[in-house]
């Protein structure tokens, strides 16, 4: 056998494409699988595999048929029961069933930690009708923030400022949810000084942690990241024993190996638990080029049993994302020779096949003295790079 494990790969994004590559520089073997053809890990991966995530019958044929090490979900949306069913028959669920379970839901997760483990999180409250959404904003108040449980990258998410606005928030929601369950959280807005993600990696040895990455949200999607973010002591260990807690929670019968993005609000030495991924996060694309080993080489080594660092460093870094504006499937990019000219820059173009309006199609990285600076340079790179629209497309 020429490979160290055969791994399927459960979602073919960005983050998915650059664990493709960490894993493949360990010798192993990958078959992408996503919804539509020449997604980004498709396009560096062994094989390929096209069909619905929440199709658990193909989802079954394909383990069935490449036979895996390893099954490792990279989205949320996936027909979960069928991943506890593989586990139960002997496949190894990255990091295991139960997280892809408890997580693809943000009710589960939610419950999990607020109900089951005591963290600290914000008010909250579920619904499944507009009147539902009402009564539990007379009970947690306004401004609330109201998502579905299961969706990614902001979609459906929004700020409640009055019962004036909850209507067209729910409608909001449920036009942009995943899967097959009309649900939200609407949860209390938490003032917070600022948010973090903070990676955490459970493996053979322990669990290890990456210094914290700051963050900055619109429509619910991450704009830029930086690492280290700047936080007290005290905070930073509060999140670290929430962390720690959460992610041996989420074993089940696996071995619940693997990198983990868990968020926080933080306000003063305040550490308020928000959501948490079973998997790279798109925060960690920063550490493409603050840490030694990124985000995606530390999940590949974590869930191919290799040895990991006790003690993770970072130096001053940030990213920014490149967003598209509208639908096509005509474009190209410019503005590279610009944006790598200004300094310690670097630009990740994602490679995938069409755009849409707010789609991340790319992100530019920079290195400084310090995170603010890092954050300025990545934030002229992102700008510096264009995407040009073929007329014929429009």
């Amino acid at each position: 056998m020429s490979h160290i494990a055969t791994i399927l790969l459960l979602g073919s994004g960005e983050l998915g494409r650059e664990f493709v590559i960490s894993a493949k520089r360990l010798g192993a073997r990958v078959i992408a699988c996503d919804s539509y053809d020449n997604a980004p890990a498709m396009q560096v991966a062994d094989a390929c595999e096209v069909f619905p995530m929440l199709d658990g019958a193909a989802l079954r044929a394909a383990a069935e048929r490449h036979k895996p090490d390893l099954i490792v979900p990279e989205i949320e949306a996936i027909r979960t029961e069928m991943l506890a069913d593989l586990e139960a028959e002997g496949f190894t669920i990255v990091p295991s069933a139960r997280a892809a379970q408890l997580t693809m839901n943000r009710d589960a997760i939610r419950d999990l930690a607020a109900g089951e483990l005591g963290l600290t999180t914000s008010q909250y409250g579920y619904a499944t009708s507009l009147a539902e959404c009402q009564a539990i904003a007379e009970r947690i108040g306004y401004p609330l923030v109201m998502k579905p449980v299961m969706s990614s990258s902001g979609k459906g998410q929004s700020k409640v400022d009055g019962p004036e606005a909850l209507a067209a928030a729910w409608q909001y929601a449920v036009a942009n949810m995943r899967g097959d369950r009309a649900r939200v959280i609407c949860e209390q807005f938490i003032a917070f000084d600022y948010e973090i993600t903070l990676l955490t990696v459970r493996h053979a040895g322990g669990i290890s942690f990456c210094p914290p990455i700051g963050h900055r949200q619109e429509r619910g999607d991450y704009r830029e990241s930086w690492q280290p973010a700047a936080m007290s002591a005290a905070a930073l260990a509060a999140a670290q024993d929430m962390a720690a807690k959460v992610v041996m929670a989420l074993q089940g019968g696996g071995r619940g190996w693997g990198l983990y993005g868990v968020e926080f609000f933080v306000r003063g030495d305040e550490v308020i638990f928000s959501e948490l991924s079973p998997r790279p996060h798109d925060t960690g694309m920063v550490t493409l080029v603050s840490q030694d080993l990124t985000e995606f080489d530390l999940h590949a080594r974590a869930i191919l049993g290799l040895p990991v660092p006790d003690e993770i460093a970072a130096r001053p870094a940030a990213s920014a994302v490149i967003l598209a504006d509208r639908d096509s499937d005509r474009f190209a990019f410019e503005g590279l020779a610009e944006a790598l000219a200004l300094g310690a820059t670097d630009v990740r173009i994602f490679g995938k096949p069409v755009t849409r309006p707010w789609r991340r199609m790319g992100v530019a990285l920079a290195r400084a003295a310090d995170a603010p600076a890092a954050v300025d340079l990545a934030k002229q790179a992102a700008a510096a790079v264009r995407i040009v629209y073929s007329p014929a497309s429009d």
